[in-house]
């Protein structure tokens, strides 16, 4: 688990104002500490993605079909520019990203985001 951290934030002091910023834009509690999400991973539209704070959303699609009596399988790698900048527990949980209205980056993903999520990696308590 990695320590507790937000992309452009010099200092833990600065990350902690930028924390409770960015729930306030997203429109969620900040969490505690030991129950900030570092990443988390999720399905939609048939492909598994990957949200980590500071990197960008990553995913794969596997598809499946017979062929001559054969079972098939395809895996696409799917990547996307928007980097995950703070991730917000919930039902369903919310992740904020670098994408316009934050900055001008245009992106496939709405800004805030929701997901429910498969797997939850949180930051260590320290």
């Amino acid at each position: 688990m990695p320590a507790f951290f937000l992309p452009r934030a010099a200092d833990p002091d600065q990350a902690e104002r930028l924390y409770e910023a960015l729930a306030e834009f997203a429109g969620c509690e900040p969490a505690p500490a030991g129950e900030r999400i570092a990443a988390i991973t999720f399905d939609v539209d048939g492909a598994r993605w990957v949200a980590a704070v500071g990197e960008e959303l990553t995913g794969t699609r596997t598809t499946r079909q017979m062929r001559r009596g054969e079972l098939l399988e395809h895996t696409v790698e799917l990547t996307s520019p928007t980097r995950v900048l703070a991730i917000y527990p919930g039902s369903p949980t919310t992740v904020v990203t670098d994408a316009a209205p934050i900055t001008g980056a245009e992106s496939e993903w709405a800004n805030p985001f929701t997901a429910s999520p498969s797997g939850v990696t949180l930051f260590d308590r320290a």
